[in-house]
């Protein structure tokens, strides 16, 4: 495993970081999460990515990972790896349980640190922008998270361009400097491109990319069709079956013939693409099983692209 260097800062984060949004919920099986974690960092993924509202049901993500951090990483291992969490879309009913206000985000980080047990987080992100809360009191927000010992970085996702450059900005004037931008990013979801990463570079801020495959469509299962073992026949996904089109999947077969040229899965070289940018940091991935979580780390095997294979990716993703 590989590790980058986060921005223009000290920390380092691994080319592939693993992220509980599904999979580590109070419907999952607890076993095979622990599983899926443990494997993760035996074949060094040190970063571990969470949120608020993960789960279903909401917060038992973070419950579950602090079960297995009680059992499995005791003592100096919570010093190797690093946990991050976000606040800013909905956890709970009433006023003060969604978007981006100072009450939100800090309550939200302290029923964080007691679901997982733990007296900081290394990470903490606001999940999104709020439209009606002004700018400053978020980003004042996030500065307090630090400076009260409750995270060690913090960082925004979900922010168009011109958010990031705002928000930023107001960071490094409270002193507590952005560290990174998590965004939705894939062969299929290239909105970064238009602006995002350019403010990224210029202001020294990480990016990690979520969602790399698209919520399981660059990958072959759906090379024939929607099985019936798939996000998108599964109520708790993210994948609708009406955005998984013909016209896509005709996308997704040219794809998989570059990709088994190059002795890749599509999965895998979908995770490799994203590597080839230098401004991406990290890629996040999910995992159901220890197997697909080994399946996907290989992609690291394979990481160069010849200009004919990008010209044909560009081709085909047109």
């Amino acid at each position: 495993m590989k590790y980058n260097r986060c921005g223009r800062s000290g920390l380092l984060l691994p080319e592939i970081s693993l992220g509980l949004w599904h999979n580590f919920g109070s419907v999952d099986n607890f076993e095979n999460a622990e599983s899926i974690a443990i494997e993760a960092f035996d074949k060094g993924i040190t970063h571990f990515d969470l949120a608020n509202n993960y789960g279903p049901v909401p917060g038992s993500a973070e419950e579950n990972f602090g079960k297995i951090l009680l059992h499995n990483f005791q003592g100096n291992l919570r010093d190797e790896i690093v946990i991050s969490t976000k606040a800013g879309y909905t956890m709970w009913k009433g006023p003060y349980g969604d978007w981006g206000s100072r009450k939100y985000l800090l309550s939200s980080l302290d029923q964080s640190l007691k679901r997982m047990n733990v007296d900081y987080v290394d990470i903490f992100y606001s999940h999104r922008p709020d439209p009606e809360t002004p700018i400053e009191e978020t980003m004042m927000a996030l500065d307090h998270a630090v400076r009260s010992g409750k995270a060690l970085y913090v960082g925004i996702s979900n922010y168009s361009a011109e958010q990031t450059r705002v928000a930023v900005d107001v960071l490094k004037q409270l002193g507590t400097p952005c560290l990174i931008h998590q965004a939705k990013y894939s062969m299929l979801q290239r909105w970064v491109e238009d602006g995002l990463l350019d403010v990224l570079e210029e202001k020294g801020v990480g990016c990690i990319a979520f969602s790399p495959l698209a919520q399981g469509l660059l990958t072959d299962k759906y090379l024939n069709g929607i099985p019936e073992n798939s996000r998108a026949h599964n109520p708790n996904g993210h994948l609708r079956e009406d955005e998984v089109t013909q016209e896509r999947i005709q996308k997704l077969i040219q794809l998989n013939e570059i990709a088994q040229n190059r002795n890749q899965s599509l999965a895998q070289m979908a995770l490799a693409w994203l590597q080839k940018d230098k401004r991406i940091t990290s890629v996040l991935i999910g995992a159901s099983s220890v197997k697909q979580l080994c399946n996907n780390i290989d992609c690291l095997q394979n990481t160069e692209f010849s200009h004919d294979e990008l010209n044909a990716i560009e081709k085909i993703l047109a």
